[in-house]
């Protein structure tokens, strides 16, 4: 008998961990495996069109170019709260990229930039690593570091589209930056893998009085109306197709 217990064999804590796991998964049905298989599309990017009127204020791009990856996302409207009453996790308005999905479910995390969204947990909850969103019902789940999830109504979500820069991208802008007198100045830029160039960044000044037509790089605007406030223009030629 004694022989048996000694021979019998160990439970380490991990194994125990994971066997409560999967024993929570079956009881409750609140398990999610986030996926990573989601693959962006490269795309190339001219905007605005030729020959149609566009407008800019001080800051703003007057013409982008490039290859950019087009990512599935969700946006939200507004904060969704989840765990009840006392709040577990929120998740704030803006933009989550796609990361990849299963048959039930596609799973998102915050996308960049000022427009995205966000996740913030209280204070003595797991930490989060997904967000899920069900396919075939209103549904939308924080997914924990232990594959557990909480779901709340899918309020004010949206499917769409996001264009984002990645390593192999590379974008070519032109900036208004507003008049003086005569004068407007413009600025170029340039992003490649994600990071800007500033060797190659410039800032240009146009004298209105010499020509409407404004070129940098083979691109080509004519000025329609230039204020220290904004720029009503249209494009007339790109820029110089770049090798990318």
């Amino acid at each position: 008998m004694l022989h048996s217990l000694r021979s019998a064999p160990r439970i380490d804590s991990k194994s125990c961990s994971a066997l409560l796991l999967a024993f929570t998964c079956l009881l409750f049905g609140a398990c999610a495996t986030p996926k990573h298989n989601y693959q962006a599309e490269a795309t190339r990017i001219s905007q605005p069109a030729l020959n149609t009127e566009a407008t800019a204020y001080v800051g703003d791009e007057m013409l982008k170019q490039g290859k950019f990856y087009e990512r599935d996302a969700i946006k939200l409207a507004e904060p969704l709260k989840f765990g009840g009453l006392m709040t577990a996790y929120t998740l704030s308005p803006g933009y989550y990229i796609k990361t990849g999905e299963d048959k039930k479910s596609e799973f998102y995390l915050p996308a960049e930039g000022r427009d995205a969204g966000s996740v913030t947990k209280a204070l003595l909850v797991d930490p989060w690593q997904s967000i899920q969103l069900y396919k075939d019902k209103p549904r939308i789940c924080v997914v924990t570091v232990f594959n557990l999830h909480v779901c709340e109504e899918a309020k004010g979500v949206t499917r769409t589209k996001r264009l984002s820069l990645s390593d192999d991208s590379f974008q070519q802008t032109l900036i208004y930056s507003g008049r003086v007198g005569n004068k407007i100045n413009i600025g170029y830029r340039e992003f490649s893998n994600s990071m800007a160039r500033p060797a190659f960044n410039n800032d240009v000044e146009y004298d209105l009085n010499e020509s409407k037509i404004i070129g940098y790089k083979g691109a080509r605007l004519e000025v329609i109306e230039a204020t220290n406030q904004f720029i009503r223009y249209r494009v007339l030629q790109n820029f110089n197709q770049a090798e990318f």
